[in-house]
């Protein structure tokens, strides 16, 4: 069964950053190559997000920043952008100036993971259309929900489709597979600023009132590949 195509691919080099758009790439246990892989650290080893947990701590202004690998079919340090989009010369220098923070840095993942729960989030264009639709007059694309994969499904596919989706082996292009385990239940990060899209306090309440704070299916990888636009979604 088809289950759509993928329409767009997204990678967050610097976890929190806005990210980087690709036609293709690998595929393998952790998730897409190099996808948060790095992470703003703090002095007492949280990481830089949109909220305040245990193990995460808010730092307002990320998403307006971007990250990128110099090379995309060969990460290693990321590049980080500043609002304009032009890289800086030393990430964690100009962090600290931009967060107003001295005990920051831009670090490498070690033993424990940057990713919030699983390490691929993919959502479909109906849920995404539905999303649109509810809120009138505000900026949304998928960078809102930050997925590294954006399904176009078929004519009629009804919003939240995801949750059809979990519990089930998918194959992603020629050999990639995953399995879907549960859907993400979203924070304030989805209203924050980045380019192009202006802060708003209604989208997440717009995510409760629809769909119970929960939006995308969030994957394991059981099978690695490379994944390129267009790539057909079949489930197995």
């Amino acid at each position: 069964m088809n289950l759509g195509t993928i329409e767009r691919i997204w990678r967050y080099p610097i976890k929190s950053t806005g990210g980087e758009r690709l036609e293709s790439v690998a595929v393998d246990e952790r998730g897409l190559l190099g996808d948060r892989l790095y992470a703003v650290r703090d002095g007492e080893g949280r990481f830089g997000s949109g909220k305040n947990t245990r193990r995460f701590r808010r730092m307002p202004g990320l998403l307006r920043l971007r990250s990128r690998y110099p090379k995309a079919e060969s990460p290693a340090e990321p590049e980080l952008l500043d609002p304009d989009g032009t890289p800086v010369a030393d990430a964690t220098a100009y962090l600290r100036r931009y967060l107003r923070r001295d005990d920051v840095e831009v670090a490498r993942e070690e033993s424990v993971p940057h990713f919030d729960q699983l390490p691929l989030s993919v959502l479909s264009t109906a849920t995404l259309d539905r999303m649109r639709t509810a809120l009138p007059g505000i900026p949304v694309d998928e960078r809102r929900f930050r997925p590294n994969l954006l399904i176009r499904t078929p004519p009629g596919t009804p919003p939240f489709v995801e949750d059809q989706w979990l519990g089930a082996q998918v194959r992603l292009g020629p050999t990639a597979c995953v399995t879907f385990v549960r859907s993400s239940e979203r924070c304030v990060m989805v209203n924050e600023a980045q380019q192009e899209l202006p802060h708003s306090p209604f989208v997440l309440k717009t995510v409760a009132r629809l769909h119970a704070m929960r939006l995308d299916a969030l994957a394991t990888v059981t099978q690695p590949g490379t994944v390129h636009v267009g790539d057909p979604v079949v489930l197995i």
